[in-house]
């Protein structure tokens, strides 16, 4: 069934990514991946505002003492309240760039890659704590995308899209194991992308060429379906003050005519309760 829909900012990205909230300052950060932009958004004053980066960006998250944390195409790097900016890990690989990436309850950045030419084995999931320290926890990835912790924080929710799954693993201090199907997408129905996790331990995937954001139980059953007038949606989260309205990025790129709010941000109001967001602790 569908379900009403905004279009919060309307825009042309290229690959509209990463919704995010920030209860700090009471805005929603996404990024265009391709057009290098971290873009910010008020919905109660409508203010917007967008910030350039030096190369390709997978993700950008809050850090707790202020600033972003940004999934840079060559590694991680920190944006300071003053706009100063610094590698937290610097590490180029050619051919490879940043994706998707979440912050696990500890405060860690979990940070996936992929190559440019999506080629299997050629990204990873890495956990890289506040000082820098990082460690591969999934490898022989494609493209990393959506990643996302069930309330009580003891199982991991994660996506490679050319596998056309959700996984679900078990996580207990940052170590995972157990790597399981959670629910399938079938042919026809779009490549799974982005994900969330609501209050109620259920999980919201993003269909890639789907026009749709799904909703599986925490027993992995489809029982919610919001259609969208764009093909390419890329990835959603909860906002707002409450956490109830559910906001949802999309793409242009690959498209040989993009519908007008194709590469916009949309909103769904009152779409259920999300979880507040840790800060990344670095």
């Amino acid at each position: 069934m569908s379900a009403p829909y905004e279009v919060a900012v309307r825009a042309e990205a290229q690959l509209g990514e990463g919704p995010t909230w920030d209860p700090a300052s009471g805005r929603l950060l996404w990024i265009d991946i391709l057009g290098s932009r971290v873009h910010t958004y008020d919905p109660v004053s409508g203010h917007r505002s967008v910030r350039t980066t030096p190369q390709h960006i997978g993700a950008a998250k809050p850090r707790a003492g202020g600033g972003l944390v940004l999934n840079l195409r060559d590694g991680v790097g920190l944006l300071d309240p003053d706009g100063g900016f610094r590698w937290l890990r610097h590490e180029p690989v050619p051919g490879r760039r940043a994706n998707d990436a979440a912050v696990a309850p500890d405060g860690s950045l979990w940070a996936g890659t992929m190559r440019y030419d999506e080629a299997p084995g050629g990204g990873t999931l890495s956990r890289i704590t506040g000082d820098g320290t990082a460690e591969v926890v999934l490898d022989d990835v494609a493209v990393s995308n959506g990643t996302g912790w069930s309330p009580d924080g003891r199982l991991l929710y994660y996506i490679d899209s050319p596998t056309r799954r959700v996984d679900v693993l078990d996580h207990d201090g940052g170590r995972v194991a157990n790597r399981r199907p959670f629910a399938e997408i079938e042919d026809g129905a779009g490549v799974p992308d982005g994900l969330t996790v609501d209050a109620e331990g259920a999980v919201w995937v993003a269909l890639w060429d789907g026009s749709a954001v799904r909703r599986y139980t925490p027993d992995g059953v489809l029982d919610r379906v919001i259609t969208f007038p764009v093909p390419r949606v890329t990835a959603c989260a909860f906002g707002g003050p409450g956490l109830t309205d559910l906001y949802v990025t999309t793409a242009r790129v690959g498209l040989d005519a993009p519908p007008p709010p194709a590469g916009s941000l949309f909103v769904v109001p009152g779409a259920g309760k999300g979880l507040a967001q840790p800060a990344f602790a670095g």
